[in-house]
């Protein structure tokens, strides 16, 4: 059988979505990961994944394309042509399925699933319905298992990519902490001056700090690296930053894509979680954490995007001291 799963959003949807494509490979013979630009490279280290279709969807993430610019036409004639027997469409709680199902019915998909708490008519075959305060990697397994598609003998359900690479040569060697301070959104991560403080404190206290970032971040990370940081600020693709993150004690991140990798890797994180939205659904999922910032602030579950981080007391009245002691409490507990 013929498996197609949907997840359209960026790097740390995609990797939460991973437990559900393992539960649909033990029933499928092919799996492919339809996804956007953003989460490409993270379905590329998916377990379990035979091919990726990536597509901008005009209703998806910033900077999403008009309709005509979407090649929707050509999309469905894509789908169409590999006959897929089966999809199953992955959102998040705030997110419907039911334009991606639409487009599935335009490419003759015979059996759609989904997340819905809304009327899907014809849309869907199987409607599942998530338990309020579900984490989005259990949700999705839910709704893959609501389909038929339960996890392999032995799979946990927890996060996982391929190997990554060996990256001593970038981090050095000995132990050490990563810090990983940007976001795709500013309202989801912390003050880059807190950043910096907290790399200097845990530096003082006789830690290595490795300091990660995309090729858009290199003076972020050079910012927060200071003097005694390892600026690794543009040097690791995804798998390359996969094996930074395996290698570390702990990662003190914000609500990113990255966390999802840590997790996913095995590592503890502490988490600058700015509330805007629920920690409970988007937590890094399966390791020891500790999620630092104010989940009862006046911005909860507004996913407001775009406003500036300094606007955002629930998270800036955290203190680079709270961060440190939440990566001493973690080192502690895995000792």
């Amino acid at each position: 059988m013929k498996a197609l799963v949907v997840r359209l959003d960026g790097i740390g949807g995609v990797l939460l979505a991973g437990p559900a494509v393992r539960a649909v490979a033990t029933g499928s013979t092919h799996v492919t990961l339809l996804c956007g630009p953003r989460g490409a490279p993270a379905a590329r280290m998916l377990p379990h994944v035979d091919d990726v279709v990536v597509w901008r969807a005009p209703w998806e993430g910033p900077g999403a394309p008009a309709v005509h610019e979407a090649d929707l036409d050509g999309l469905v004639d894509r789908l169409r042509q590999a006959a897929y027997d089966v999809a199953l469409v992955l959102t998040a709680a705030h997110s419907s399925p039911l334009p991606a199902a639409l487009v599935l019915r335009m490419a003759h998909v015979p059996r759609i699933g989904g997340d819905s708490h809304a009327p899907a008519g014809s849309l869907l075959d199987v409607r599942h319905r998530r338990q309020p305060g579900r984490h989005e990697a259990r949700a999705g397994l839910d709704t893959a298992g609501a389909m038929g598609f339960l996890p392999g003998p032995g799979d946990t359900g927890l996060l996982r990519v391929l190997p990554a690479p060996d990256t001593a040569t970038l981090t050095g060697n000995g132990p050490y902490i990563a810090v990983h301070p940007g976001a795709g959104a500013p309202s989801r991560t912390w003050d880059p001056d807190r950043f910096a403080e907290t790399v200097s404190v845990l530096a003082d206290a006789g830690h290595r700090v490795v300091v990660t970032g995309g090729p858009d971040e290199r003076a972020l990370t050079r910012h927060v690296s200071g003097d005694t940081g390892v600026d690794l600020g543009g040097r690791t693709d995804l798998r390359m930053l996969a094996g930074v993150l395996r290698g570390a004690d702990v990662l003190v991140a914000g609500n990113t894509g990255p966390a999802q990798l840590a997790a996913a890797t095995g590592t503890p994180v502490v988490s600058l979680f700015s509330p805007v939205v629920p920690a409970d659904h988007w937590n890094p999922y399966g390791v020891p954490g500790v999620i630092l910032g104010d989940q009862h602030s006046a911005c909860a579950e507004s996913r407001a995007h775009h406003c500036p981080v300094r606007e955002h007391p629930c998270l800036n009245e955290v203190t680079a001291q709270d961060a440190a002691s939440a990566v001493h409490k973690l080192l502690k507990a895995g000792t």
